[in-house]
């Protein structure tokens, strides 16, 4: 993809396959999607998701180390081993992880970096995408490159930054095959952290008269030492590791799918997309007592399906059936003695703390109708899901050591319940309505209902006296109001949304896992796109937002109720300017806004946000070669990527980069 002038693109039609699994007009839905495209994507050059998701309106993914982060969407930070479950990530459409299994770091097993687009849902999908799917979906769409087509790319950038990218595919008559690969290695700024990672996509495609075959592979592979968090958060800030601590994240995931497509009249059509995932991952748990290594895995197949008959020009029924089953494990071991308090040193012994596998089976039915009437359109479905877990302990019951030896003190931290079987469903429907006012203004309205069931690590990794979590699914009651305008050189859209959860997963002061939660969330969005002339464009992608505990809970004589939940800043702004400088020169700046937020459930500590400023340039040397350069965190700020509070260490952080910067050559035919 070469750069034009401003004034020679043509207003192009969003396209959108997230939001309906077929592709639709983005414009015409009554909802808030969000699309990073793929020229974005080169410019930007992402060394993490991060970077992406910022220029999405409600999103805040914040950094850790490495391709470590913690995502928000319409929501606070999310924190804890099954907080990640009220997000659901997905590439092309498939969930990345199983449903009971999420992992917070899941989104570095997409092929981000070479994306055709990044689509992000905001509020409960849970239609189509049942459980996890409560603030949004984030979906990686990958490019299909099974025609002709080719691409190579170089990345270099400051701290021994490197990605070598190759793209190419072949058609072949009805048919074709295509690769997309990426290999990264980064050392880092700070000591003990470096990356290395490798991404493929294959592709297969097959055509016929009334019959379309697409068959995909994502292969990915992590590597990475981890440097942990920091007490203060300049340039130079060092981090503070046990000693005989060396962290590291190793992480490996394969996904093979195949989508089959039958188009069976005029009005009718049938899609069955079979899939399989295989999944594994260990790592140095280093902000734990002890730095105790923690080896997980997961593989399982599944389906989604999908019948839409038009029943006349107005009016399509979809009905669909979504299945999988998953096997999962968990093993953690402890290699070192606690540093600390004596408290901590006999209640967090040496050896296995858990050991335990999941076998997982989740169906789910759903039906949705679209209706036009004149110039207004109904949306309407409703999903049921059933998930049941079968959970065998491979260890002793209870909260001794390994061997079966009582720690002093009252018991061990770590409890592992007894092998039990437990089954959760729910039925999450949806309403909305739109109002097309004139041919550029709509209003529209929707009322949806999400949820997610508990996950695997909430129900069986107990702490202290907790012998059986006894959970239901969090639920969110969700409605959002909004204004879309669209015509040739502006595009906007407002929404305003209030969600309740209710059944909130938590970690309470006794260190159970509980679910008597509530809480609310109240925001308004901006984002917008506007030729200012045909040389100039901005976009903002912006948000102020509210989200606040709903329940009574006394931590340290504090009642949190009403309170803001801690790593929720209020507002998000993200302004991008492009100026289009020559027929082939392109200059970008962009000003990133975090506001200040608090760290800890009873608000008494906090970090006091900041602005970034990010410059980026592409030059097209000719139509094949185009040459890009950024320097990010213009003024060299001091800032964090992420800020929390413990009481155990106080106040931690985790350092954004220095200035530094980058250079990209693509060449393509």
């Amino acid at each position: 993809m070469t750069c034009q002038t401003l004034a020679q693109q043509e207003s192009i039609e969003r396209i959108t396959t997230t939001a309906s699994r077929t592709a639709v007009l983005a414009d015409t839905l009554p909802l808030m999607l969000s699309t990073v495209d793929e020229h974005s994507l080169q410019m930007l050059a992402p060394t993490h998701i991060e970077e992406v998701l910022k220029q999405v309106a409600g999103a805040n993914l914040q950094r850790g180390n490495g391709q470590e982060y913690l995502p928000a969407l319409r929501s606070q930070v999310f924190s804890g081993a099954g907080a990640c479950g009220g997000i659901l990530t997905a590439e092309d459409g498939i969930p990345l992880r199983a449903a009971g299994f999420c992992n917070v770091n899941e989104l570095f097993e997409a092929h981000s970096e070479m994306a055709q687009r990044i689509e992000v849902l905001k509020g409960p999908g849970s239609v189509l995408y049942g459980s996890n799917a409560v603030h949004g979906v984030v979906n990686v769409i990958t490019p299909d490159t099974s025609y002709d087509n080719a691409l190579l790319g170089l990345d270099l950038g400051s701290y021994g930054y490197q990605r070598y990218k190759v793209r190419a595919g072949k058609a072949l008559n009805n048919s074709g095959i295509g690769i997309n690969a990426s290999v990264t290695s980064d050392s880092g700024y700070r000591a003990n952290e470096s990356v290395t990672q490798q991404k493929v996509n294959l592709r297969h495609r097959y055509s016929a008269s009334a019959f379309a075959l697409q068959t995909g592979v994502t292969f990915t592979n992590l590597q990475q030492d981890t440097a942990g968090y920091v007490s203060d958060y300049s340039h130079d800030a060092v981090a503070a590791l046990p000693d005989g601590v060396d962290p590291y994240r190793d992480a490996r995931s394969l996904r093979l799918w195949t989508k089959a497509s039958w188009d069976l009249s005029g009005k009718n059509s049938v899609t069955v997309t079979p899939y399989l995932r295989d999944q594994q991952m260990e790592f140095i748990k280093h902000y734990l007592p002890g730095a105790p290594l923690e080896r997980n895995s997961q593989s399982g197949v599944g389906m989604l399906s999908l019948w839409q008959h038009e029943l006349n020009a107005n009016l399509q029924l979809q009905l669909g059936f979504d299945s999988e089953y998953t096997r999962g494990d968990m093993y953690e071991y402890q290699q070192q003695s606690a540093s600390g308090s004596p408290f901590v040193v006999e209640t967090v012994p040496v050896g296995k703390h858990y050991d335990y596998d999941v076998s997982a089976r989740l169906y789910a039915p759903f039906a949705a109708m679209s209706m036009q009437l004149g110039d207004w359109q109904l949306h309407a479905g409703v999903r049921y899901e059933n998930i049941r877990y079968n959970y065998h302990n491979n260890m002793l019951t209870g909260r001794t050591r390994d061997d079966g030896t009582p720690c002093a003190l009252g018991g061990c931290r770590y409890n592992r319940p007894p092998s039990s079987v437990s089954s959760f469903d729910d039925i999450s429907p949806k309403l909305a309505v739109s109002y097309q006012l004139n041919s550029t203004g709509q209003l529209y309205a929707n009322l949806s209902r999400g949820y997610r069931a508990p996950q695997t690590a909430e129900l069986y990794q107990l702490q202290r006296e907790q012998n059986v979590a006894d959970l239901q699914p969090e639920t969110a009651n969700n409605l959002e109001l909004g204004y879309r305008y669209v015509q040739d050189n502006l595009r906007y859209t407002l929404a305003l949304y209030q969600m309740s959860k209710h059944n909130f997963i938590f970690r309470d002061s006794n260190f159970f896992n509980v679910n008597d939660g509530a809480s609310r969330h109240q925001g308004i969005e901006f984002e917008l796109d506007y030729d200012l002339s045909d040389s100039i464009n901005m976009k903002i992608a912006a948000t102020h937002a509210r989200h606040r505990y709903h329940y009574s809970e006394i931590l340290n004589g504090v009642d949190i109720n009403g309170n803001d939940i801690d790593t929720a800043p209020r507002t998000l702004a993200n302004i991008q300017v492009d100026w289009q400088a020559g027929n082939n020169l392109q200059l970008a700046l962009e000003w990133h806004y975090i506001s200040r937020y608090y760290t800890d459930a009873e608000n008494l500590h906090q970090y006091g946000g900041h602005n970034l400023f990010n410059l980026r340039s592409s030059w097209n040397i000719s139509p094949q070669f185009t040459l890009f350069a950024r320097v990010n965190n213009l003024t060299d700020r001091a800032y964090a990527e992420r800020a929390d509070y413990s009481s155990f260490d106080g106040d931690r952080y985790y350092p954004g980069r220095p200035r530094n910067i980058s250079l990209s050559l693509i060449y393509q035919w």
